[in-house]
């Protein structure tokens, strides 16, 4: 398995990202009810009833080669979402990082800065890649607003790119950091994360 791909637990002061399994279902389909995530129309988050069905779509895409998946736990150990590395690409050294979402109740906290923080240092510092991308709807402004706070820069908009599981196209807004961008961004996000909450 590349190394890549292989699975590892990252632990921070804020949250943990630990190996996505089936044993986190009941706690993470809580999760999702905070808020009702799977209403918002611009971004892709399971109904609670679907959220074990996602996590074996998701554990298939690591068999698969494609998708890094963890699970994240907020600074009590309980499970508030979840994030990956997908779109592995083992030739350039690429991840994107995606497939995100939170608990209401840890929005807008040090949680989502740190889990940004723990991940590009993992995929720039140990993987040794020379790009992070981060994806979302154009339109998803909530998300894009954090990316941006996160020091990543905007490469594009990639007009009606998918379609969403309503059938309306979506334009995806892509961002990266690159390996150039990392000591930067690392003390940047470091001197975010040490600031009184």
């Amino acid at each position: 398995m590349s190394e890549l791909l292989q699975p590892v637990t990252l632990r921070g002061q804020h949250a943990s990202l630990v190996p996505l399994d089936a044993t986190h279902a009941p706690a993470l389909a809580e999760a999702v009810r905070e808020g009702e995530l799977w209403r918002l129309w611009y971004t892709a988050v399971p109904r609670p009833e679907a959220v074990a069905a996602e996590i074996e779509r998701r554990l298939g895409l690591h068999a698969a080669g494609s998708m890094l998946p963890f699970a994240v736990l907020d600074a009590q150990g309980v499970p508030a979402g979840m994030t990956t590395y997908m779109n592995i690409d083992r030739v350039h050294r690429r991840v994107e990082i995606g497939s995100t979402w939170y608990a209401q109740r840890v929005q807008r906290t040090a949680l989502n800065t740190e889990c940004k923080r723990m991940l590009l240092a993992h995929a720039f510092d140990t993987l040794d890649c020379i790009a992070v991308e981060f994806r979302t709807h154009r339109l998803n402004t909530q998300s894009r607003r954090a990316i941006e706070r996160l020091g990543a820069q905007l490469d594009g908009i990639l007009r009606a790119h998918q379609r969403t599981a309503d059938g309306s196209l979506r334009d995806t807004a892509v961002y990266s950091i690159t390996a150039a961008e990392w000591p930067t961004i690392r003390q940047h996000l470091d001197h975010q994360l040490s600031r009184p909450r």
